[in-house]
């Protein structure tokens, strides 16, 4: 009877000790998010799987869910709106849309890449070799992408007429087909996704012009979320902001398996062409994610000179520095 009654107490205590532990533990539960990746679901963009794959999204308590981006413009859109929590945007472009009045809520905390990798692609024997080709050509670009926004400034410096150039605007992943096809004569689109189209090409050499040949300091893609997202919950954007940069650091370090697990989440990724952008795009990155303020001045300040924005937008109202990474 004295073993039962003892057993018994046992039971109790530890009951006890379970319900006091539920009431005073803090909740486990994790944070559900929404990101945005800058275009698709290509290699610029594995990182983010790779942060889901391998956990590190997990140990920081988020639940993400991750969805394809458009490009700059629309990525926007979707953010503003309280859609997504975050995105990776090409800075440059949404610095442009923040001085002529839009994107107003949205700051950067993380870069991506550290300089711009919009470029103008061209097929080999297609007779664009170089910037004055362009007159009289026909472009191809994703809508509301940085690549036409940023395109007058670096025709003026190029020496070229911008209003001699014709568009044609396209989801992300119609581009290839549309050089490939001969509907237009050239992309603006990233340097780094030069491999794709030449595989789309038939195996084709392709030919780059670089912006950053006239337009130098600029920066590329970088991780961004609104200001009511900020104020509300600025612990929620570091641990989001490390997660993915742990994605970063290993997608860099690891091209194939990243390509791969690109592949796993997204069965219609093109892992040749995956591996290819994660090469390119290897010295422009920075793991540590960091954001040089007199960069950020200088890169403003390029755009004005390029009249691309008017005065008044300043470092601190495109970049929270409060939640950028340490050099």
């Amino acid at each position: 009877m004295k073993r039962i009654f003892t057993l018994v107490l046992i039971v109790a205590v530890l009951l006890a000790a379970g319900c006091n532990d539920t009431e005073d533990s803090p909740s486990t539960e994790a944070d559900k998010v929404t990101y945005l990746t800058a275009f698709g679901a290509v290699g610029r963009d594995a990182f983010a799987w790779v942060a889901q794959e391998k956990g590190y999204f997990r140990d920081a308590g988020l639940d993400v869910t991750i969805r394809l981006g458009a490009a700059t413009g629309e990525n926007v859109k979707v953010l503003s709106a309280g859609q997504a929590q975050f995105a990776n945007l090409d800075m440059t472009g949404t610095w442009i849309l923040a001085g002529t009045g839009q994107a107003r809520d949205i700051r950067a905390f993380a870069a991506i890449h550290q300089q711009t990798l919009v470029s103008i692609i061209a097929l080999e024997g297609a007779g664009v070799t170089g910037p004055r080709d362009l007159e009289g050509r026909t472009l191809g670009a994703a809508t509301g992408s940085v690549n036409q926004l940023l395109f007058p400034a670096y025709a003026k410096l190029a020496g070229i007429d911008a209003n001699k150039v014709t568009w044609v605007n396209a989801p992300p992943a119609q581009l290839p087909a549309l050089l490939a096809s001969g509907r237009v004569d050239a992309l603006s689109t990233f340097l780094i996704g030069a491999r794709g189209i030449s595989k789309a090409a038939g195996g084709k050499k392709t030919v780059v012009l670089p912006y950053s040949e006239f337009l130098p300091g600029l920066f590329g893609n970088g991780l961004v979320s609104t200001t009511a997202v900020i104020e509300k919950d600025p612990d929620l954007v570091r641990r989001f902001r490390d997660a993915a940069l742990r994605g970063l650091r290993y997608t860099m370090e690891h091209p194939d398996e990243a390509a791969q697990i690109l592949k796993k989440a997204q069965p219609a990724a093109d892992v040749t062409a995956a591996v290819g952008e994660i090469t390119l795009m290897a010295p422009a990155v920075k793991p540590s994610g960091e954001i040089d303020k007199n960069r950020v001045a200088a890169a403003i300040a390029t755009l004005r000179s390029g009249a691309l924005i008017p005065p008044g937008l300043t470092p601190e109202s495109v970049v929270d520095f409060s939640l950028v990474p340490a050099a």
